[in-house]
């Protein structure tokens, strides 16, 4: 487990989680219309895609290579 520090963001979340279907999740967060704030792919072909709310907070989908 990797944790992080940082007190100038105290009272934000950050989550991420990786799922077994990220385009499904992805569809279905957009069925409710919700955007992504960023989308990755690393080098390794993990995909991550990150939701951000006004107040900060923050949680991220992790998804196999396709």
């Amino acid at each position: 487990m990797r944790r992080v520090q940082q007190p100038e963001h105290a009272g934000h979340a950050v989550h991420t989680l990786f799922v077994d279907d990220l385009d499904a999740l992805v569809g279905q967060i957009a069925d409710r219309g919700l955007d992504p704030s960023k989308k990755e792919t690393y080098s390794n072909g993990v995909r991550k895609i990150t939701y951000r709310d006004a107040d900060g907070n923050e949680i991220g989908f992790g998804g196999a290579p396709r």
